[in-house]
């Protein structure tokens, strides 16, 4: 199957992955909102031990990131067997790597939140939440490698209607397992675990049979395993995932020194970040669609319309960040009442949302054009200048600023606006270098 170009579109690719992406974000704030109204404390819990969860998932982003952008290329580049081969492998692998790392969650569970520090108060919940999603989280590695191959090969419709399917399946779980009616016993944060992992169980089987449908002969057995997909998978997926992993790495430790603050500024951080999610959620429907759009331009090896592609979408970006922004800052102070009563916490949580209106213009540059480098191939510069900015800029300025010189969490969001504003704008100027012309892997591919 290969795109046609007339048909592909942004607003095509990307209405359904907006939706897709904000259930997503929805099922983890209906975690956050019903449980507010159990703990404070179960918040602070369930928002540390889902700290530890990115990382995981990251780990497992690298295989479906390797997807995308081989599915895509490969489509845009008609090769429609490889592509086809590529998906089979990239669950193959995901599958045996998610069971490995499921198996050292639920085994060293505590020993990961030792390492975090958390206050002893919230330690039991973390590790009830962390023991149950995390066991399971090879689900979540198989949901992941699936729904990017469903979008490589444009059906992103398909992705989003399980999302919804699960979101409404794990809504009712947790009403169920918090609330308790109909003398169901109140499990807290416990059942908010049970309730994730079977919603998520049910959507593996779901876009299980979609992906049988729409690719027939994605499962069919070979006698010979395309090895080579693999290295190829590898090559592309480990260095793009090194940008994710180096983020994620660097909020553990953020998340340290928030939690020598003390639960309040816990509690804070994942109520404003819960928040700031909806705000960055338009820029991060855009990067995955022009990723898919980019990733086809490079198969057929249209780089000016890429180029100019990415140029589109990262105004379209920024501007609609910036609107959500001022918006949510405007009704900060409602919209955090929504999750506590706490006065202290919303007075604090309001501030960040207001420095987030500087922090996501920023944040655009990054997920568009970083999409959109590693679309063209171009995956090893990002994570160098990555993990730079990361630690050398976020993680080292929110020790001093939060911790030394004593701001607290406005220091720390001081951090990430000059994190992200200097790894965006180094990023746009390699995207408009255009040395990532000369790194796409088809074209590699064909040369070797």
């Amino acid at each position: 199957m290969s795109l046609d170009k007339k048909k592909l579109s942004l607003y095509a690719l990307t209405w359904p992955i907006f939706i897709e992406i904000f259930l997503h974000m929805l099922m983890g704030n209906a975690d956050t909102l019903m449980l507010s109204q159990y703990s404070d404390n179960s918040v602070a819990a369930v928002g540390v031990s889902n700290q530890v969860l990115s990382l995981i998932i990251v780990m497992f982003g690298f295989v479906a990131t390797g997807t995308s952008i081989l599915v895509s290329q490969n489509l845009g580049a008609n090769k429609l067997e490889t592509a086809r081969e590529v998906a089979f492998v990239s669950l193959s692998a995901n599958l045996v790597f998610g069971f490995l790392l499921s198996i050292l969650i639920f085994i060293f569970n505590d020993q990961i939140l030792n390492l975090m520090d958390i206050p002893q108060e919230l330690h039991g919940e973390a590790s009830s939440y962390l023991t149950i999603v995390g066991g399971f989280s090879f689900i979540q590695a198989l949901i992941m490698t699936a729904g990017s191959t469903l979008r490589s090969y444009e059906f992103t419709k398909d992705a989003m209607y399980i999302t919804i399917g699960m979101n409404i399946l794990n809504i009712i779980g947790n009403y169920l397992f918090i609330f308790g009616p109909f003398g169901i016993p109140v499990l807290g944060v416990e059942g908010v675990s049970i309730s994730t992992v079977a919603s998520r169980t049910i959507g593996l089987i779901a876009i299980t049979f979609v992906l049988m449908k729409r690719i027939p002969g994605i499962f069919s057995f070979k006698k010979r395993f395309p090895v080579q997909h693999i290295k190829d998978l590898l090559r592309i997926g480990i260095p793009s995932a090194g940008e994710h992993l180096s983020y994620n790495g660097s909020q553990m430790a953020i998340t340290y020194f928030i939690a020598i603050m003390g639960t309040e500024a816990l509690t804070t951080k994942v109520y404003a970040q819960n928040l700031m999610m909806f705000i960055f959620l338009f820029a991060l429907a855009i990067s995955q669609g022009t990723q898919i759009m980019i990733g086809h331009m490079v198969g057929r090896r249209d780089f000016q319309g890429a180029y100019e592609r990415c140029i589109k979408s990262l105004k379209i970006s920024i501007i609609i960040s910036l609107g959500m922004a001022v918006l949510f800052a405007l009704f900060s102070g409602q919209l955090l009442k929504i999750f506590t009563s706490n006065e202290e916490i919303i007075y604090l949580g309001s501030i960040l949302i207001w420095l987030t209106i500087i922090l996501e213009p920023g944040r655009s540059f990054n997920l568009v054009v970083i999409s959109s480098l590693r679309a063209a191939g171009d995956v090893k510069f990002p994570v160098y200048i990555g993990i730079l900015s990361m630690w050398g800029v976020s993680v080292l300025l929110s020790y001093l600023l939060g911790i030394v010189f004593g701001l607290g969490l406005i220091g720390i969001w001081i951090s990430f606006i000059a994190d992200e504003w200097l790894r965006g704008l180094i990023m746009l100027r390699r995207w408009k270098s255009r040395i990532w012309m000369n790194k796409n892997f088809i074209g590699k591919a064909e040369s070797n």
